[in-house]
């Protein structure tokens, strides 16, 4: 395979990388070209005057901003002291709006650093790739990686440093202090081949897990990278007609893998398709159990449907849990003529119990309304949790839902929702029209930082909730975005604090909390 050919697979396959549920990086608008003995046609796009993933609430920002000292309204909890980060496609240098797809935008991370109750900056920085260097006229420093990505899916902290990654090929890239790229980084030369967008890092084994990709691949590989930072183990997985996987689960015991029927078109590809994914109906759906250690892979059908995004996962007796949003089938992942992907309904979280005794899946709707990016008390990832926080962003589903620009019903709202898994109730934190809020990362509290049981009922333990959820949020007043920071265990009250940022920051992924060391 030509270097040539193998970009322009990965971009492709960088594009269905790249955003789970919310699309795939793509350029043009793709009306599949798959066989009919392949996969489900995508409707052809229609030519709309309105392209959702680039206006509004999407529209790329077209400025690198430092502003120091922001403005607050509230008042900063004295021991959040770290910073908040969010990844996120930011296309620069946009030729022709109509051959591009949201999940092409160079991935930008947008930041506001904490200390000691003050809001001390915030900055928002395009990751340096070497596309990215050469459209800002700036030196790339190294050798051009082969498959090369300004990764704009998530931002990572591990070991010190903080890394943004992307799925499907592209290796992660290491930013310093303040958001600049210092260069790609591959755990030392042992990462051989593509990374991921969703690792799981287990706390007490020190280890971080992920489960990789590639459209030229037979099968997908389980990684683990040990407290040394290093790759130690390499597991094959073989599947069939090289599936996106996109997120994955993990838990004391087991990996878990999702192979949906979103897989690799490859006369797409042929034919220049930047997003050769597609629904693909003789592919069956199946979630698969392994042991950590690797082993065989135990595989179970489920019902039709996208999985978007895993909220955690943990072992109960002979069972594995595993807590996730998911689509209602066909999902397009080279959407439908909007530049974004597109569904025929919003995700849901339900959960997924799979009875390795008796060789079944109980599915379970655990909340209906639309909702995206489940997050978890990072310190139970694999462990039972009770505590979720979920998004809902009534602009993100106006988009995704468009066909041929005919938006549907108005009446979705914004609001952040933490569930009560135990209990089997939600409370819901609600925010204005236009006031379009993104991802909630929980942070524990300084006290309950070291909290692992979950229920905060144990004698000695906090309780899994002593923390805040925080999430950037578009203030329609001002036009810009405030950094939100809500009290876990007042949900629904007045938000602690709101950080002023001096521009707006764009719908996109995912982020993190990076403490001070």
């Amino acid at each position: 395979m030509t270097d040539r050919t193998r970009r322009n697979i990965m971009r492709g396959a960088a594009v269905a990388a790249a955003g789970g549920f919310f699309g795939l990086h793509s350029g043009t608008p793709f009306a599949a070209r798959a066989t009919a003995a392949t996969a489900t046609s995508t409707p052809t796009p229609s030519a709309t005057a309105s392209r959702p993933f680039l206006e509004g609430p999407f529209a790329p920002v077209t400025d690198e901003l430092t502003a120091f000292d922001l403005p607050v309204t509230g008042r900063i909890p004295r021991e959040l002291n770290g910073r908040y980060l969010r990844n996120g496609p930011n296309v620069l240098g946009l030729e022709d709006p109509m051959a591009h797809h949201w999940m092409l935008g160079d991935g930008m991370v947008h930041g506001v650093r904490l200390r000691n109750g003050r809001a001390e900056w915030y900055r928002n920085r395009w990751i340096r790739s070497a596309a990215v260097a050469r459209k800002l006229g700036e030196p790339y420093n190294g050798p051009v990686p082969e498959d090369d990505f300004a990764a704009n899916t998530h931002v990572i902290p591990y070991k010190g440093r903080v890394l943004a990654v992307q799925e499907s090929g592209p290796l992660p890239y290491e930013l310093d202090d303040e958001l600049n790229t210092i260069g790609t980084h591959d755990f030392g030369g042992t990462l051989s081949g593509a990374f991921t967008a969703h690792t799981k890092f287990d706390a007490r084994a020190d280890e971080l897990h992920a489960i990789t990709y590639y459209p030229t691949w037979d099968h997908v590989r389980h990684l683990v990278v040990d407290r040394t930072g290093r790759v130690v183990r390499t597991t094959k997985i073989p599947v069939a007609d090289s599936p996106m996987m996109h997120d994955f689960a993990l838990t004391e015991k087991y990996v878990v893998v999702f192979d949906m029927p979103v897989t690799f078109d490859p006369v797409a590809a042929g034919a220049g398709a930047l997003v050769p994914y597609v629904w693909n109906d003789r592919h069956p759906a199946r979630v698969g159990v392994m042991p950590r250690a690797g082993g065989r892979v135990r595989w179970f059908e489920v019902p039709s449907a996208y999985y978007s995004h895993t909220l955690n996962a943990y072992d109960e007796g002979s069972s594995v849990v595993v807590d996730l949003t998911t689509m209602p089938a066909p999902f397009f992942t080279a959407g439908r003529g909007s530049g974004g992907p597109s569904a025929l309904g919003t995700p849901s979280l339900d959960r997924w119990t799979i009875d390795l005794a008796h060789g079944r899946v109980r599915t379970r709707r655990l909340d209906d309304r639309p909702q995206e990016f489940p997050r978890v008390n990072e310190g139970l990832v694999s462990r039972r949790h009770r505590y979720a926080y979920s998004a809902t962003a009534g602009e993100m589903w106006q988009a995704y839902l468009t066909v041929d620009g005919v938006p549907p019903d108005h009446a979705f709202s914004n609001a952040l929702i933490k569930h009560d898994l135990f209990r089997g109730t939600t409370e819901v934190h609600r925010f204005p029209r236009g006031a379009a809020v993104g991802e909630a990362v929980f942070v524990p509290s300084r006290a309950g930082a070291g909290a692992t049981k979950g229920t905060g009922t144990e004698k000695g333990t906090r309780a899994e909730d002593d923390g805040y959820a925080l999430a950037y949020v578009h203030n329609p007043e001002r036009g810009a975005a405030d950094l939100v920071i809500l009290a876990a265990q007042d949900f629904t009250g007045e938000p602690v604090a709101r950080i002023h940022l001096p521009g707006r920051v764009p719908l996109g992924f995912h982020g993190s909390w990076v403490p001070d060391a």
